[in-house]
């Protein structure tokens, strides 16, 4: 299945919550999702309640959406997740946490995970030293993150990094901002992930 290209403020009313996808857009009164908090679709009004398989359905949509995963990508995640010893739902939020693209949307190096994802593909990022070019990329405790050694990249960082000074830090994470730094202190836990994500329902559904 092909990424999203369309309007994304509509994921949000869909879904019902912020998934912040414009960035700060989503923090001022133009958000479409608290404009118009109804979803998207000529007879929204007459939709009823969801079933247990619509809601299980929604919850894993929500997930995708939030991270910017594609169909297949989630489905290697979910496996994966399967694999490991421990709470199935848990292991899939903690792997998809870890991604690179979603790490540095925390440190604030962008607005939002599709800008990070951007900034990754085009080569602006560096870990431990190395240029990393895959959003995906699963960080691990000690790694460092920072802008690839060029003025362009450091100074586009800088623009993002400055306007987002005051975004609280999870335990995991370390943060400076002279130089433009992150580093990965140690692994995220469930209770470090503030999406609002019920991963038992998504489990329910993807091992149907």
């Amino acid at each position: 299945m092909a990424r999203y290209t369309g309007p994304v403020c509509r994921l949000c009313r869909r879904e019902g919550i912020k998934l912040f996808l414009k960035g700060g857009r989503c923090d001022t009164a133009k958000c479409a999702a608290t404009r118009r908090e109804y979803p998207p679709g000529m007879h929204s009004w007459r939709r009823g309640k969801f079933s247990k398989y619509g809601t299980q359905l929604r919850e894993k949509q929500k997930l995708k959406r939030a991270y910017g995963l594609r169909e297949k990508q989630f489905r290697l995640y979910f496996a994966q997740a399967e694999r490991t010893k421990g709470n199935t739902g848990e292991n899939l939020l903690i792997l998809l946490e870890r991604r690179l693209d979603n790490v540095i949307y925390i440190l604030g190096f962008a607005f939002s995970r599709a800008q990070c994802r951007q900034l990754i593909c085009h080569g602006h990022i560096a870990v431990n030293g190395h240029r990393v070019d895959i959003p995906s990329y699963s960080v691990k405790p000690g790694e460092i993150i920072e802008p690839y050694a060029s003025e362009r990249s450091k100074k586009t960082i800088k623009q993002y990094l400055e306007q987002s000074a005051e975004r609280e830090m999870p335990p995991w994470l370390e943060r400076s901002t002279d130089p433009p730094k992150g580093t990965v202190a140690g692994m995220p836990t469930r209770d470090d992930i503030t999406l609002p994500i019920q991963e038992q329902l998504v489990v329910e559904f993807s091992s149907k």
